[in-house]
């Protein structure tokens, strides 16, 4: 961790070993939970990761697999993730399983290092946090299904708030990019601040990691972007609960598919004005936290599909409300947005749906089906309107 907080944070080194303790106990009933459920329901992500590092050592077609039944899951990454899976095909199933969730808490904790580093005083008020985030549900989905979104919040969220970083600034916002697309929205705000220097080394970045598969594996590559990428049902069902983008929303209310398009375009653009608009400002207040979570939630609303999981920038989101923790209203808030991450609102909506209760099932089982997307949206006004305005107030 870099920042104002390390150097008091590493001279109470004896409170680390309790604190490493505490987190282990508090997050072990989440790990046993998913690491001894039902095979075929176990971090089903990893499972597509390492089958595709699985195919390039035998040299099939990464793209035309699917994982076993009842998952029936295909590749749908960038063909740079393959190449990067492979070490995880040298690895027993049971050993990739403990790796990849050591791995999750790993980023969770460098996420929580910096997102939280004004507060971060104390070994014991970081394990605390690193609890507290750990049981956010897009969080405990990281866990549950073995998945990349905290590692690439990590790496977008480092190279963009650490004081004297060791590599190029820019360089891990490419290699994120490269991996799942979406963090690519940060060469958008990197060039709406005009940060000219680390938007060409994360665009350069981006093009390595991007153009090296064609060099190694041509023909995966070409597949990827050619055939892959343009298949969206490859991603899954997108009317799904589970996917909160503003797409999936629209979706879900069923409307003429042309109309659809319509309007998931127009929020596109309005929703993409004001989050980057408010990220511009806060980084010109030397807000960097709030700025990058406001991007963060564009990587989220702007998609075409978010999965819930994808909602790993919450905890960003968390630690710039919290800010240096001073401000009893700030906290307040925090923990309001925590609550409403840590229970699964959207499946509520989907009881309510079932209920079949006239009027109050369709209309405000809907809405609470959306929640976790409606509440990104809100959480942009939140952090890009009323956060300047209260620090004007004190």
């Amino acid at each position: 961790m870099t920042g104002g907080g390390a150097p008091s944070i590493w001279r109470r080194w004896w409170l680390w070993p309790p604190a490493a303790v505490l987190v282990v106990l508090a997050v072990w009933p989440l790990v046993e939970t998913w690491l001894t459920n039902a095979d075929d329901q176990r971090l089903v992500d990893l499972d597509v990761y390492r089958t595709g590092g699985q195919m390039l050592l035998e040299g099939r077609p990464v793209y035309d697999f699917f994982t076993p039944a009842p998952q029936l899951l295909p590749f749908t990454y960038p063909p740079v993730a393959a190449l990067l899976a492979v070490p995880l095909a040298w690895m027993s199933w049971e050993t990739a399983q403990w790796v990849w969730t050591a791995g999750v808490f790993a980023a969770l904790a460098v996420t929580v290092g910096f997102a939280f580093r004004q507060v971060n005083r104390n070994p014991l008020v970081f394990a605390f946090l690193m609890v507290a985030c750990a049981y956010l549900m897009p969080i405990r989905d990281q866990v549950r299904f073995g998945q990349v979104d905290i590692l690439l919040v990590a790496l977008c969220l480092a190279d963009c708030v650490a004081k004297r970083p060791w590599w190029p600034r820019g360089f891990l916002i490419g290699l994120a990019t490269a991996v799942k697309l979406t963090p690519g929205v940060f060469l958008i705000y990197l060039l709406v601040t005009r940060q000219w220097k680390t938007f060409w080394m994360a665009a350069f970045s981006t093009a390595a990691f991007t153009l090296m598969p064609f060099a190694v594996i041509p023909r995966d590559a070409v597949d990827f972007w050619f055939r892959a990428l343009l298949d969206p049902e490859r991603l899954g069902a997108n009317a799904a609960t589970t996917n909160q983008s503003m797409r999936g929303m629209l979706i879900r209310l069923y409307l003429p598919e042309w109309l659809t398009s319509v309007l998931w375009l127009a929020l596109v653009a309005v929703v993409a004005w004001y989050g980057f608009r408010y990220a511009r400002h806060a980084f010109e207040r030397l807000d960097t936290m709030t700025a990058v979570a406001l991007t963060g939630l564009m990587a989220v609303l702007l998609s075409p599909v978010a999965w819930i999981h994808h909602l790993a920038w919450v905890v960003v989101v968390f630690g710039a409300l919290v800010g240096d923790g001073r401000d009893v209203v700030r906290l307040r808030v925090a923990v309001g947005v925590w609550l409403f991450y840590v229970v699964p609102i959207p499946w509520w909506g989907v009881a309510i749906k079932a209920a079949e209760i006239p009027v109050v099932s369709p209309v405000i089982g809907k809405i609470v089906q959306n929640a976790f997307g409606l509440g990104a949206i809100a959480l942009v006004w939140l952090l890009g309107v009323w956060l300047p305005k209260r620090r004007q107030i004190l």
